[in-house]
C-alpha cells in the first residue's frame, strides 16, 4: 500500500479543548502543513454542537481536508460531526484505532478529548493518522452504507 500524507487540516474546538486544539495547531503549522483554525479562539465557554457543525459542514465542502475536533471528551464534539453528511469522525485514544479509523471506516476527521490526552500522545496518534489510507475492498461497501 502506498501512503499518502495529507497536509491541509481544519481544526474546532469548544473551550475544554482550546487549549490543546492552540498546541496540535502549533505542531501543524511548525511541520509546514496548511492548518484553518474555525475556532474558538480563547478558552471562554462555547458549545461543542456549534463547531462540530461548522466545522463538519467545511468538511463535507472541502474533500481533501482532514478535520481535527477536541471537545472535553471528544464525545459530543463526535455525535455533532457526524450528523453532518459526508463526515466520518473517529474519537481516537491510541495508534491502532487511529490506523483502523482511517483503513476500515474511511474516517476523514480525528477527534481528542482534550481532559484525557496529553500533546505528546495526540501527535503521535494524529501522525498516524494523516499517513494512513482507506483501504477500500469490503469497507467499502460497509462506509457507502453511512451515506
Amino acid at each position: 500500500m502506498s501512503y499518502k500524507i495529507h497536509n491541509s487540516f481544519v481544526l474546532a474546538s469548544d473551550h475544554a479543548g482550546y487549549d490543546l486544539k492552540e498546541q496540535i495547531k502549533f505542531y501543524l503549522e511548525n511541520n509546514n502543513f496548511k492548518v484553518k483554525d474555525l475556532g474558538p479562539f480563547n478558552n471562554d465557554s462555547v458549545d461543542y454542537p456549534d463547531y462540530g457543525k461548522v466545522l463538519g459542514d467545511f468538511i463535507a465542502s472541502n474533500k481533501n481536508i482532514i478535520g481535527i475536533a477536541i471537545c472535553g471528551t471528544g464525545i459530543g464534539i463526535s455525535i455533532a460531526l457526524n450528523r453532518v453528511s459526508g463526515v466520518r469522525a473517529a474519537l481516537c485514544h491510541n495508534i491502532e484505532i487511529a490506523k483502523l479509523a482511517r483503513n476500515h471506516n474511511n474516517a476523514n476527521a480525528i477527534v481528542f478529548g482534550g481532559r484525557f490526552i496529553n500533546i505528546n500522545d495526540a501527535v503521535s496518534i494524529l501522525d498516524v493518522f494523516i499517513k494512513e489510507d482507506f483501504e477500500g475492498g469490503r469497507h467499502k461497501r460497509r462506509v457507502d452504507k453511512l451515506n
